[in-house]
Order: structure tokens, then C-alpha cells, then sequence
């Protein structure tokens, strides 16, 4: 079974909850600045999706390395040692089914078109929920 494209959707953590964001799950490792839990409405917490320390400075000091980011990121969740991917895949599962409204995948970046959300979302798309 596929996921619908609008079953997993992005959105910044800063920007204000919505009925329709169905089961909200921040996806970075570190909290978001000046963001109180209470005001974030965060469900679920997943901090080993997020790329690794490493990775996301490395990304950080060029972000011209985004072609690249993206290869390295895709490996670390292809790592068997890193259960996030498949857990994702059973919380996409289980929010969509019997006509739910899906996830929001939350990140902090500014970037809006260059970052690891964008990533998993994709990933999470091209093999739907298996």
C-alpha cells in the first residue's frame, strides 16, 4: 500500500499547530530555540530521525553540500543500527490508515527547500508504508 502524498506533510515548528497537522512529530535532534513543549504541540519526539551531530555540521559549514548531505543522510537511515526509518514507516502507518489525518513531520530550519525533513518525507514517500 502506498501513503498519499498528503498523508506526510512539513512544517516548520515555529509556525502555529493546525487542526489538519494530524500526529505531530519533531524530527531533529535538538529542541527548537525559544520554544516552550507546551507551544510546539509536539506528539512524538524523535530525535534519532534527525541526521547525526556530525553530519548536520558538516552540512552546516557549506550548504552548497546539499546533493551530498542528502547521499550521507539517506545512509545513516539506511543503517541497520538506526530503527528510526522504520519506525517512521509504522507511525505513517498507523496515522493514515481507516481515513486518519497522517503526520507532520516538524523541523526547525529556515530553510524551507534544503533540509533533512525534506529527506524523509521523500523517502517515506517513494516506498510508501511498507
Amino acid at each position: 500500500m502506498t501513503t498519499p502524498r498528503t498523508k506526510v506533510r512539513l512544517k516548520r515548528v515555529y509556525d502555529a499547530p493546525a487542526p489538519n497537522d494530524g500526529y505531530r512529530i519533531l524530527v531533529d535532534r535538538l529542541w527548537p530555540r525559544g520554544l516552550s513543549k507546551p507551544a510546539a504541540r509536539v506528539d512524538l519526539w524523535m530525535k534519532d530521525a534527525a541526521p547525526s551531530t556530525q553530519l548536520r555540521r558538516w552540512y552546516h559549514t557549506d550548504l552548497s553540500r546539499w546533493p551530498e548531505f542528502r547521499a550521507r543522510y539517506r545512509a545513516e537511515l539506511a543503517d541497520p543500527e538506526n530503527p528510526a526509518l522504520a519506525a517512521l514507516r509504522t507511525i505513517v502507518r498507523e496515522h493514515t490508515k481507516r481515513g486518519g489525518q497522517g503526520v507532520t513531520l516538524l523541523y526547525g530550519a529556515a530553510d524551507v527547500e534544503q533540509n533533512h525533513a525534506i529527506v524523509l518525507r521523500d523517502l517515506l514517500h517513494r516506498r510508501g508504508s511498507r
